[in-house]
């Protein structure tokens, strides 16, 4: 069986991780969430483990299929998606917020925004490999653009501008759907569309879903060029991509009134974008950052970052209470 294994083409890759999705995606919809309920805490978390442990499996199996050095990138990539994935948790909290979507309605639009990034992740990133494979040279203006994006973030983080922008850019959108949509302002349980003295009109789940969807992909210009960088392995990109995605509803929940707590994530995650940019011009004073140190690095600042926030909250926790 093993031997057997070891000689998959990349189309039968292909086709082992499309079955992977639609199982998970089947089993999440139909098996999981065929009702619309307040999620638990117990239940969310076992969620998003099985999300990480199939997630990791899979990169078992890239490593197996196509090598060590395969392997390391999908994790790489992998963990740089889901890290970025933590920008999209707090929009989605301010979403939710804004349109006052219940809980227990939260997860039917997470659901649909995952099938929607599926799609649109497919087609920016076959755009950024014609880019890449015809360009070279774009992978420098990847480049430029990550370590520019990284220091900007940096910095709004820094002046603690960060969360004004995002809730900005959220109302400017919310304002600009319901200008040209027809909408009820009330939650119909866990229905997109109703109708209305005889018209179809849409109700704010729907409203919720299209920003959600258009913010994922503003936030896939930072994260999709990021991974290029690590490697241009479309397959390799793809996957880390989307098992990342997959992850991102459990974990909303799963974070959502813990999200506050990590007040130097963003700085790591700003550090991270400007190593990974940095990368490509290292070679030229004679540093060679190897895919196991890239990985390893990218877990050291991410983790650092996670730990420091922790002990931070945690301290002024305690001295609030002395």
């Amino acid at each position: 069986m093993l031997e057997a294994l070891s000689h998959l083409s990349t189309g039968v890759m292909w086709g082992v991780f499309g079955l992977i999705v639609c199982t998970i995606l089947f089993l999440d919809l139909f098996v999981f969430h065929k009702k619309s309920e307040m999620p638990t805490m117990k239940g969310t978390f076992k969620i998003c483990l099985s999300y990480v442990i199939v997630s990791l499996l899979f990169g078992l199996f890239v490593l197996y299929e196509k090598g060590m050095e395969t392997g390391m990138l999908f994790y790489t990539g992998y963990l740089v998606e889901f890290s970025l994935s933590m920008d999209n948790i707090f929009v989605i909290s301010l979403i939710f917020t804004s349109l006052k979507v219940p809980a227990m309605y939260q997860h039917r639009v997470l659901f649909w925004g995952v099938l929607g990034a599926v799609v649109m992740r497919a087609v920016m990133i076959l755009i950024g490999a014609q880019l890449v494979s015809q360009f070279h040279w774009v992978l420098y203006l990847f480049s430029a653009f990550l370590i520019y994006t990284g220091a900007k973030m940096l910095i709004e983080t820094m002046k603690d501008e960060e969360d004004e922008s995002a809730s900005e850019t959220e109302g400017k959108m919310l304002s600009f759907v319901k200008k040209y949509l027809p909408m009820t302002n009330k939650i119909h349980e866990e229905h997109f569309f109703i109708k209305q003295a005889g018209k179809w009109v849409a109700t704010p789940l729907f409203l919720a879903l299209v920003i959600i969807e258009t913010m994922d992909v503003i936030f896939a210009i930072d994260s999709i060029p990021a991974i290029f960088l690590i490697t241009q392995d479309v397959f390799v990109v793809y996957t880390s991509n989307i098992f990342a995605i997959l992850g991102l509803r459990s974990l909303y929940f799963l974070l959502a009134q813990a999200v506050t707590r990590f007040v130097y994530l963003k700085h790591a995650l700003s550090f991270v974008l400007i190593f990974i940019g940095s990368k490509i011009f290292l070679p030229y004073i004679g540093l060679k950052v190897t895919t196991g140190v890239s990985l390893i690095v990218t877990f050291g600042i991410l983790a650092l970052g996670i730990l420091f926030s922790l002990y931070q909250t945690r301290k002024s926790s305690e001295e609030l209470n002395n």
